[in-house]
Formats: structure tokens, C-alpha cells, sequence
């Protein structure tokens, strides 16, 4: 049920030589490569995570963002809240608070009119090995992450067939950006039973984690502008509603080092029964 735009806005991190010249500054990323934040709190694209740390900082410092997303679609709204802290470029902790309201169609549904689910999301992430940017062009940045997820509404998911309440995703991306290209590609593999991200509860029909996969393209088109598209493909765990995967096209621009601006049109198919979810989703992120 929540197909939330979702930050969909994937913000990404393009990059050209001359880009690399003139935005690097002093021990500091190139603008954008720290990502922005997803609608889960870790840093990446919207849909997925990416194999970047959070904050502008390298491995001689501490960085930190923080991000306010807002997301609507034909039926539905979302909310969402996160900060995201980077330890030396290799270990990143995230939280995030999300709010799905159902407006009109949580009274057709028996939950009463603007009834909302939240959930609370904690997550940690590793950075392997590679480089986004630097080093070879055929060796990404790889990280390992996990996301662990607490619904706030656990009478109201396990009554719409949810096995449980909380839960885990555990995943692995892999990203570069081809510097010579302005291109940037991620490919996450994710671990999980969640529905809706987890809005939903976890689990259903059955109780087993299962793999899905998510991707990122983006496209550098000056040193502050990316356009890209994500993909997320979702479990259908519920009985009781189809859960359809996610798509976006989104543009990320830097209003300067600290501040990012991303925009976002996403296609999340049937939500809760109702089919055709396709709106927009903003984001603001402050990054240092």
C-alpha cells in the first residue's frame, strides 16, 4: 500500500572530468556522489540504496544528511523523515520515520478516512571494497547493508494478513560512475519479505525472504543536474492486495555543496487494491 512516488528521485551522481576539477573541493566529495536519501533513510538513489556513504566527507572525516521527502499519488500520501550519518567513507547508520495516509480510502477499506500507518527504519551499511568514482573502471564500489523495520500499527498489519509486524531486508549494492561518460549505474540484490516496504507488516501467504532486485541509471547533464530512472521489483506477500513494482524518472539538482533539490515522477501500480498510483515525489537534502 504504499507505493509512495517514492523518492524515486534517485539522486544521483553524475560526473564529467571538468565536473571533477572544478566541484571537488579539499578533502570532500564531487557534488552528488554521496547520493541522495531513500524513502528508507540509507544513502543511494530514492528506490534503492547505492554503494556510497552518507555525507560529503572521505575517509579523513565524519559526514552527515538529512532529508524530508513528500509523496503523492492518485489515492494516497507519504511522508517521510531521515538522517544519515558516514563514518570515514566506509560505514554509514541511518534512521527514518515514514507516514503512509490512506485519505479517503482508509474509510472504504474500515480504517477510518486519513487513517496513516508508520514506521520506524534503522539501518547500517558497509562499504566492501571499490570506489564510485576513482580507481578502475570495471571494479564498483560494493557495500552490504541491512534495514530493520518496526511498524507502529502492528493490531492493524497482521489483521490484513501480515505474519509480523517487524523485520529485516538485508542487501548489496554494487555502483560506478563512469566518469568519462557522465554515466552512473547501481544494481542492488535485496533480501526480504516486507510488503510495502514494510508499512504492511512482513510475511503473508508465506514467511520466506525472497530476492528482489533493484537498479539505478542516471545521467549527468551539467555539474549540478542529474536525470535518471529506477527500478524495484516487490514480494506480494498479502492475499489480500497485489503489491506491483516500482518505477521512476527523476532529476537531482545541487543548489550548492550542502543542498540538493530532487523531483520525481513514479508509476507504483495497484496500492491497497487501488490500481493506477502514479504521482510525484520531492525531496530536500542537507548534506555536510
Amino acid at each position: 500500500m504504499l507505493r509512495l512516488t517514492i523518492c524515486a528521485a534517485a539522486g544521483l551522481a553524475a560526473g564529467s572530468p571538468a565536473w571533477a576539477q572544478h566541484e571537488l573541493r579539499n578533502g570532500g566529495k564531487l557534488v552528488l556522489t554521496n547520493g541522495i536519501s531513500t524513502i528508507e533513510g540509507a544513502s543511494g538513489g530514492g528506490l534503492t540504496p547505492w554503494a556510497v556513504i552518507a555525507g560529503n566527507e572521505t575517509k579523513d572525516g565524519i559526514g552527515i544528511q538529512a532529508a524530508a521527502t513528500a509523496a503523492e499519488v492518485e489515492s494516497y500520501d507519504f511522508r517521510s523523515f531521515s538522517v544519515a550519518i558516514g563514518i570515514k567513507d566506509r560505514i554509514e547508520f541511518s534512521y527514518a520515520r515514514q507516514n503512509f495516509n490512506t485519505n479517503e480510502i482508509g474509510g472504504a477499506l474500515g480504517l477510518g478516512n486519513n487513517y496513516a500507518f508508520d514506521q520506524d527504519i534503522y539501518g547500517a551499511k558497509v562499504k566492501l571494497f571499490g570506489d564510485l568514482v576513482y580507481g578502475p573502471e570495471m571494479l564498483p564500489a560494493v557495500a552490504i547493508g541491512v534495514e530493520y523495520k518496526k511498524s507502529l500499527d502492528a493490531p492493524v498489519v497482521k489483521a490484513v494478513g501480515a505474519r509480523h509486524s517487524e523485520g529485516a531486508d538485508y542487501y548489496v549494492s554494487a555502483s560506478k560512475l563512469f566518469l568519462r561518460h557522465s554515466i552512473l549505474v547501481n544494481l542492488t540484490g535485496r533480501l526480504t519479505k516486507a510488503n510495502q516496504l514494510g508499512l504492511l507488516g512482513f510475511g503473508g501467504r508465506d514467511d520466506k525472504y525472497r530476492v528482489q532486485i533493484e537498479g539505478s541509471a542516471a545521467i549527468q547533464l551539467s555539474r549540478r543536474l542529474a536525470l535518471g530512472a529506477e527500478f524495484r521489483s516487490k514480494p506480494d506477500n498479502l492475499a489480500i492486495a497485489r503489491e506491483d513494482d516500482w518505477f521512476d524518472l527523476f532529476g537531482a539538482y545541487a543548489l550548492g555543496r550542502h543542498l540538493t533539490l530532487t523531483a520525481a515522477y513514479a508509476d507504483l501500480g495497484s496500492i491497497a487494491t487501488v490500481k493506477g498510483q502514479r504521482g510525484a515525489l520531492f525531496q530536500i537534502q542537507a548534506g555536510f
